[in-house]
């Protein structure tokens, strides 16, 4: 079994699923404020029980995956971030990158915790795996997630259809 990292901020422990995140990690994905823009249809708890599983496979696999989010201050569950191979058929390809993704509940929103945990992410990815490209994919009506790549310093670099229009970014 792989050993999964725990990354701290200042204001957040970024760490492994937990199953008892499970109730939190469904609110999360069921709530149309966080999927919007990422699929537009909230989840199941079956959907969200098979996502929660394949994050956790993610590590098993590929070495890597997606953190919870937990704010240091209140202990609770905010979001999730990290990294996928979701093997997306889209072209261009953006498989072989690390493909970086965040969703946080939407009392997080705002208060700059997804550059935050993102950065101590891509730090990690980027010792753990060093020169691997990383990638995200955002739709262009999503001007906070937008903001978010940019800072991180992503780069457009295609428009592509992937369940409605896509930006393509590569850092």
């Amino acid at each position: 079994m792989i050993d999964i990292p725990t990354l701290e901020t200042e204001r957040l422990v970024l760490r492994p699923h937990h199953i008892d995140d499970f109730d939190a990690h469904y609110d999360l994905w069921r709530n149309e404020d966080v999927v919007r823009f990422i699929s537009g249809v909230p989840s199941t708890r079956e959907q969200s029980w098979s996502r929660m599983l394949r994050l956790a496979g993610m590590w098993h696999y590929m070495g890597f995956g997606f953190f919870a989010i937990e704010a240091k201050e209140s202990g609770r569950f905010i979001g999730e971030a990290g990294f996928l191979e979701a093997k997306r058929d889209m072209q261009p390809s953006i498989e072989g990158t690390m493909e970086v993704g965040w969703a946080l509940l939407p009392s997080a929103h705002g208060k700059g915790y997804a550059t935050e945990a993102l950065k101590a992410i891509i730090g990690w990815g980027e010792k753990q795996f060093p020169g691997r490209p990383m990638s995200c994919i955002i739709s262009p009506d999503n001007s906070p997630s937008l903001k978010v790549a940019e800072k991180l310093g992503f780069r457009e670099t295609a428009r592509t259809d992937y369940s409605g229009p896509v930006i393509q970014f590569l850092r």
